[in-house]
């Protein structure tokens, strides 16, 4: 479950993990979940239960066989932090991550409560950017759980955008993607929602990518605001983070 990616702000994926459970309005039309669901109808062998949680122990030290230096969104099928996976599978995750300098990881989570419970146990190499999911307002706490991890890149993905996230603070975050829902049922994004996150990323030197307005057909929505793409990434930080070694 490693591959070439169409997400534009990543360039390939790694699943160590698949499956994850709902817990937030965010995960309501879930793209992986029907992706879960097409590769089972398909036979695909990594999904014999569709979107149930799985842990691939094949997968866990497989960037180590790659040698040219990628930028790789982990786990895009599932969440990382998610009750179903053991501590001690996180921490190998963690230790291929940190063995490979060479590559750039983005982890993603909507469980910023149990990420901030296990940052202590777990190793933060420069090459590891980790970010939260921010559907809206109702979930900003993710960001103060955020803004406490020794990440190299801490990043706020903002996609579904359902709602207005008013007052977000941005302090300790370094990149914020904004983007719309796609898919069948595809909840609509509004345009002030989007600019106000980019005026505060602008007044706060925060790099901001918009992604997509989504929509049924995202293709035909395209990803510009104000008539422009927007492809801040943010600046690749060198300076290793003080690691705390794992329980």
């Amino acid at each position: 479950m490693a591959g070439r990616s169409s997400i534009e702000w990543t360039e390939m994926t790694w699943n160590p993990v698949t499956g994850c459970v709902k817990i937030s309005q965010g995960c309501k039309h879930c793209y992986a979940e029907r992706m879960a669901k097409r590769l089972q109808a398909m036979g695909s062998s990594r999904y014999p239960d569709g979107f149930r949680p799985t842990l691939h122990e094949d997968l866990v030290e497989r960037p180590l066989q790659w040698r040219q230096p990628r930028t790789v969104f982990v786990n895009s099928m599932s969440d990382l932090f998610q009750d179903a996976v053991p501590v001690e599978f996180i921490q190998r995750v963690f230790k291929t991550m940190a063995a490979s300098p060479q590559h750039t990881y983005q982890v993603l989570t909507k469980r910023a409560g149990r990420l901030a419970k296990l940052t202590p146990r777990l190793p933060w190499p420069a090459n590891v950017w980790m970010g939260v999911s921010v559907e809206d307002a109702r979930v900003l706490h993710r960001v103060d759980n955020l803004r406490h991890v020794p990440a190299a890149v801490r990043f706020l993905s903002c996609e579904p955008l359902i709602g207005p996230l008013g007052d977000l603070d941005l302090n300790g975050i370094h990149w914020v993607i904004v983007g719309g829902e796609s898919g069948p049922k595809a909840r609509p994004m509004r345009e002030e929602w989007a600019q106000e996150i980019r005026e505060n990323c602008e007044s706060c030197g925060v790099a901001f990518f918009f992604k997509q307005w989504g929509g049924v057909r995202k293709d035909k929505s395209g990803r510009k605001l104000n008539g422009r793409t927007y492809d801040a990434m943010p600046k690749q930080r060198t300076t290793e983070i003080a690691s705390v070694a794992p329980a």
